[in-house]
């Protein structure tokens, strides 16, 4: 996995995360939506590319001094390979640079695998969310990683 590099993501990308994003979840955004976040200033998403393919993203909403993680995916066949630990560690250092107080997320409770990564990263189990999952009412975690207030 040399060849990965993690972007921000642009209006280029658009199409083929969208083509993405109906590999890894039941209910996808649309083409559409992911048009609307490049232009949605809260927005903030990177892309990771092996060669120039697109083969997973993550990105967030930076709210009122917080990011709130809309979506991280890594195509089924590049997963296990540290695409999305790049993802969620990029994301972190993004959230540094803004300087964020935290990032939170929602997460399946089935998806021991992500839970474990964002673990890995410094998020904390704080509460759920009961039938949070529109396609087969699933609960899910809600997930924190807060920041300490940097010095000025």
């Amino acid at each position: 996995m040399k060849n990965i590099t993690i972007t921000r993501m642009t209006d280029d990308d658009v199409a083929e995360i969208a083509e993405l994003e109906k590999k890894c979840f039941a209910v996808p955004w649309s083409e559409k939506s992911f048009h609307d976040e490049m232009q949605n200033k809260l927005a903030v998403y990177f892309v990771a590319k092996d060669n120039g393919k697109c083969i997973g993203y993550a990105g967030f909403w930076n709210v009122s001094g917080e990011g709130d993680i809309t979506n991280v995916a890594v195509l089924p066949e590049y997963r296990k390979n540290g695409i999305g630990s790049m993802l969620i560690s990029e994301m972190i250092k993004t959230a540094i640079t803004l300087k964020l107080e935290l990032l939170t997320l929602e997460v399946r409770k089935s998806n021991i695998a992500a839970q474990g990564l964002y673990k890995k990263y410094g998020f904390d189990i704080i509460g759920e969310r009961k039938r949070y999952y529109s396609d087969n009412g699933e609960d899910a975690w809600i997930m924190t990683k807060s920041f300490e207030p940097c010095e000025e």
